[in-house]
């Protein structure tokens, strides 16, 4: 409803309230009917559902159908092995998970314990959850705004509306009515629930409460956000129901052949179908991918980037898109001084006019050491009048350098680079004062010789007469007029608030802001981190498109986002309310600043960009920013000045705010990709070489490997070797585009490469058994155990190979040597100790390991052969996407 557009009368009789407030009998009846001021918004997971969760995938659930048939044939051995790979990999999950989860549910933490009301026309406290519409509430400066309420006084009050709209500055609050398309955050006329007073004291009326406030409707947006699937569990998901239609298609095929043709017994048909099925699935592939996204959560973490859901590290490194906050995320979330003018020269105030760094003068002769500043047409000393200037900020200012309004503060740490305000202070202490109010939009100070007034640069010029310049006091002309009036739009076109400061000496004539000198201007911005132009460009390089959505002004919005290096146009909050789908889909794509944005623009800009196709992470620190931190594919959380809520509804915390720190997080996703790609591929490519000899061994009548060997081939060599993957280095991912988000992790390149070395495999280990069995009518251990142990070598074989594709050094990772080493180890206990009656294994003699060298001989420069042809395929295709991209980029070339 537009409360904000009604007059306090109409408000009091659409809710049925006084001045004086409610009765308590009346707060009691509705609040039986609208129930207690509180947010019921998405409880925090418990251990039970985040430990569940882990066993989601569709490839998880073709692990537990395998362990179901393997127990129900006997084959009990089998069906531990598979359990204890299950359970380990929930237990990895879930710990790193519960770890990162918050203790607190936030948007219940955003009311104040109590509140002071006016009911039975006196004022009491009560609890802020038992407020109901139409209590009369009085709130002031430190105070936290209990519910949505429309303001019946206002006395110099200003509200930080931050966490809520973007907006940077405190807004100026008043009794008015305003326009009813007027945006949230320029609603004068309104207090909304869990934003901070920051000035002056207020009476209103309360008109919602609960969930029908604007906290509560993000609350309701993020319980209805739909959980995403990240890229990596699309893909396993996609794996894993692709495995498990070929092991049920495969079974159907092959028991009827061997019952019917091969004339084996049902039950002999049923066994070499569970090790079929044990053959085609990667048992090992979802703890290896759940440990090696731990491993990069760790490594982030000492990165300063805290990971709540593990796949969310992999997901940030598929994004296209990155769409980002201003306040607090591209900025440094506070207000400074960034230029002062005097009449006639300009100052960079971080700097002196010397270009020597600005030093704080403690002394006399401190002043003297420092290169004066000249006036650039008088040649006349200018540090009088810019320490003038400085000393009006500070001393006509109630603020700190730590506390106060956030543009006082940063008045009072400019005149600090200059000299000691305190002391200053107390040379001219205050006698008297005319406050601040946003209806005169000035302050003045009057000490023991002089007043001191500054405001709104309209509202100073209109009460001046002189101006103080190099030569001294002169008369206020129009020519000087316009000549101020010029800086002045000098510096709101930089984006920064200006501020005007002049004086007068007390026994001057007429009131204390009349007939005031003008000294001059100062214009604050809350200023771009230094390190995010760099980290923008990083992400630009390697193909991510940035855009900036923030609810403040619209000039304010393009001068930061051009200073960090995003060039656009201004799309506003109200342009994305007036479009269908249909348009704001093609607008978002050419439109990189989004400005007075609330909470439901920025969900609609996210989907728009989500239905052309980009992968979305949404970076944000406010409320307004959760319900878009919710529905992105990666949300990222500010964790220093962002919001509980908004923390809850992310994948990812920055622990230090920094917008380098996303790029960096960007880079350790895609360098885990890399790596999952690798053993993906590693693992793969063993299943496709297992699942062909046992299918074709059994068209002869062997079953050459059984369930368990099978298993232990996974386990083994697809454990810690692949694990050792995970640590893998690369080179500069940030170099090349997202990946395709059509092809996914099996493309075009894996699919060549476990083809090729699976064919190769099979055809040697094919030919090895029937070496060994020498005719024999029927498997024998010797056999079996050939055939296991060359598998197991041609595993770590192709372990390299896999990596030497990748372009990765043969000896950059230590970790792996050990895991093979290790791997090895562990074979040779299930060939020469009391294990080997658990896999039926024999020990094999020197010249039986002469022979698997043989075997190794010939069918290593195969893979390598293999290895080879495929990388100058992929290398053969890359110059064609490059010529592409070119084209595209130059006009000349036949781009747009």
């Amino acid at each position: 409803m537009d409360w904000h557009a009604r007059d306090p009368e109409e408000i009091y009789e659409e809710l049925n309230t006084t001045a004086s407030g409610l009765s308590a009998t009346d707060a009691a009846e509705r609040y039986e009917t609208v129930g207690p001021n509180e947010i019921t918004g998405e409880r925090q997971r418990g251990p039970l559902r985040i430990f569940l969760a882990q066993f989601s995938s569709a490839l998880i659930w073709v692990l537990l159908l395998a362990a179901v048939l393997s127990f129900s044939i006997g084959h009990t051995v089998d069906a531990v092995l598979i359990g204890i790979i299950l359970l380990a990999n929930g237990v990895f999950g879930f710990v790193q998970e519960y770890r990162a989860e918050q203790s607190l549910d936030a948007l219940r933490e955003l009311t104040t314990p109590t509140v002071t009301v006016r009911r039975d026309g006196d004022e009491q406290s009560v609890e802020a959850t038992e407020l109901v519409p139409g209590d009369i509430v009085v709130v002031g400066q430190g105070d936290v705004v209990p519910a949505d309420c429309r303001l019946v006084e206002a006395q110099n009050m200003e509200i930080d509306e931050s966490a809520l709209t973007g907006e940077s500055v405190p807004v100026k609050k008043t009794t008015e009515a305003v326009n009813a398309d007027t945006p949230l955050a320029e609603r004068e006329s309104m207090a909304y629930k869990g934003t901070n007073v920051t000035r002056g004291r207020g009476v209103a009326v309360v008109v919602s409460t609960g969930m029908e406030t604007e906290v509560g409707s993000i609350a309701e947006a993020l319980s209805s956000a739909e959980d995403l699937q990240t890229p990596l569990q699309q893909d396993l998901d996609r794996l894993g129901r692709r495995l498990g239609l070929g092991v049920v298609a495969l079974s159907a095929v092959l028991v009827p052949l061997l019952v019917f043709v091969g004339g084996r017994s049902l039950v002999q048909s049923g066994l070499t179908a569970v090790s079929l099925a044990v053959a085609a699935v990667p048992e090992g592939l979802p703890a290896v991918v759940t440990l090696t996204l731990a491993l990069g959560v760790r490594r982030m973490a000492d990165e300063n980037a805290l990971v709540r859901t593990l796949p969310a590290v992999e997901a940030l490194g598929a994004v296209d898109v990155v769409c980002t906050d201003k306040t607090g995320t591209l900025t440094e979330g506070e207000m400074r001084v960034r230029g002062a003018w005097v009449y006639g020269q300009a100052f960079d105030i971080e700097r002196d006019s010397a270009g020597n760094p600005a030093e704080k003068a403690t002394s006399e002769s401190a002043d003297k050491k420092r290169d004066k500043p000249v006036d650039e047409e008088t040649g006349e000393r200018t540090d009088e009048r810019f320490d003038r200037l400085l000393e009006i900020g500070a001393l006509c200012n109630d603020a700190t350098t730590e506390e106060g309004d956030p543009t006082e503060r940063a008045l009072v740490a400019a005149a600090e680079r200059r000299f000691d305000v305190a002391a200053r202070r107390a040379e001219r202490p205050r006698r008297d004062e005319v406050p601040f109010s946003s209806e005169r939009k000035r302050m003045a100070t009057i000490h023991d010789d002089v007043v001191y007034v500054k405001g709104a640069p309209d509202e100073i010029l209109r009460r001046t007469t002189r101006v103080l310049t190099a030569e001294g006091i002169t008369t206020m002309d129009d020519d000087v007029r316009t000549r101020i009036r010029d800086q002045i739009d000098e510096f709101a076109a930089d984006a920064l608030r200006v501020l005007a400061f002049a004086y007068k000496d007390r026994d001057d004539d007429g009131g204390p802001e009349e007939n005031l000198i003008f000294v001059g201007l100062q214009g604050l911005i809350d200023p771009p981190r230094e390190e995010v132009r760099d980290a923008i460009e990083d992400t630009k390089r390697a193909g991510i498109d940035v855009k900036v959505i923030t609810g403040d002004h619209p000039t304010t919005g393009q001068a930061i986002a051009s200073q960090v290096g995003v060039e656009s146009d201004v799309l506003r909050g109200v342009d994305v309310d007036s479009m269908d789908e249909d348009e704001l889909r093609e607008r978002v794509e050419d439109v990189d600043v989004f400005a007075r944005a609330e909470p439901s623009h920025k969900v609609r800009i996210l989907k728009s960009l989500q239905a052309n196709g980009h992968r979305v992470a949404m970076t944000g620190d406010g409320i307004n920013d959760a319900p878009a931190l919710k529905n992105a594919d990666v949300g990222i959380a500010m964790g220093v000045r962002g919001t509980d809520v908004a923390k809850q509804a992310s994948d990812i915390i920055l622990l230090d705010d920094n917008y380098a720190t996303i790029r960096n997080a960007i880079r350790r996703g895609r360098t885990i990709f890399d790596n999952v790609w690798k053993f993906v591929a590693y693992l793969l490519s063993a299943n496709v070489a297992e699942v062909l000899v046992v299918f074709i061994a059994s068209l002869f009548g062997y079953l050459i490997l059984p369930a368990v060997q099978l298993l232990w081939i996974n386990l083994l060599t697809d454990g810690l070797p692949a694990l050792a993957l995970g640590t893998d280095p690369s080179g500069d991912v940030m170099d090349r585009t997202p990946r395709d988000r059509v092809t996914g992790i099996i493309d075009r390149m894996m699919l060549e490469l476990i083809g090729g070395t699976g064919v190769t495999v099979t055809v040697l280990m094919l030919g090895l058994m029937f070496y060994t069995l020498n005719g024999a009518p029927s498997v024998t251990p010797y056999a079996m155990t050939m055939v296991f142990t060359g598998f197991v070598l041609f595993e770590f074989v192709k372990l390299y190979l896999v990596r030497w594709t990748k372009e990765t050094p043969t000896f950059s990772n230590a970790w792996l040597a050990v895991a093979v080493v290790a791997s090895l180890l562990l074979q040779l206990t299930v060939l020469y100790t009391p294990l080997r009656t658990y896999f039926g294994t024999v020990p094999l003699s020197v010249s039986d390991w002469g022979l698997l060298g043989v075997v190794l001989l010939i069918g290593a420069p195969v893979l390598v052969l293999v290895g080879w042809v495929v990388k100058r395929r992929e290398s053969s295709h890359r110059p064609i996407l490059d010529s592409v991209e070119s084209a595209d980029a130059d006009p000349e070339l036949g781009g747009d």
